[in-house]
């Protein structure tokens, strides 16, 4: 056999291995999960300039995941409006979110809550809140709803919310 074949040969064989060792071996980034680890249920910021950390968990189709909080990016939309009625501020009033996913109550202080029990037993339902998506890689979260309780509102003694 001369040089070439023996080349040819050995390149194939090569390739051959290198495709084999490929298969089933993809780790794409398949979804991501955006949590907090200060609250369960419903998210909320209470007081002005109070925070809330957002954790971006990255779910692989190697069954890995990665933290990409860090790297995601964030999304807030406003929907509903506060307590009064009046429409929720555009972010970053209102609250905004930064590169870290650390999302913070801001000026104008806000109430997204409205008590519909009575002033001895409150109740409260939401009336709005800012919804909150993490993107990487062409990949988004679930949404996320945050309430933000920074100024008085509805309920007893000016309370905003549970």
């Amino acid at each position: 056999m001369n040089t070439r074949k023996k080349l040819g040969v050995a390149l194939s064989i090569a390739l051959a291995f290198v495709g084999l060792l490929g298969c089933g071996t993809s780790n794409h980034l398949q979804t991501i999960m955006l949590s907090s680890a200060n609250s369960t249920g419903t998210f909320g910021i209470k007081g002005i300039n109070n925070v809330l950390q957002l954790k971006a968990m990255g779910n692989y189709s190697s069954t890995k995941t990665h933290d990409l909080t860090n790297v995601a990016t964030y999304v807030i939309t406003p929907v509903g409006t506060t307590f009064s009625g009046a429409p929720l501020p555009t972010p970053p009033q209102g609250m905004s979110i930064n590169a870290t996913g650390l999302a913070v109550s801001t000026d104008p202080a806000i109430c997204t809550y409205t008590n519909v029990g009575t002033t001895t037993t409150p109740s409260y339902a939401l009336t709005g809140w800012y919804q909150v998506v993490a993107s990487y890689q062409g990949i988004s979260s679930q949404p996320v709803a945050i309430a933000i309780a920074s100024s008085t509102g509805d309920g007893p003694s000016g309370a905003c919310g549970p």
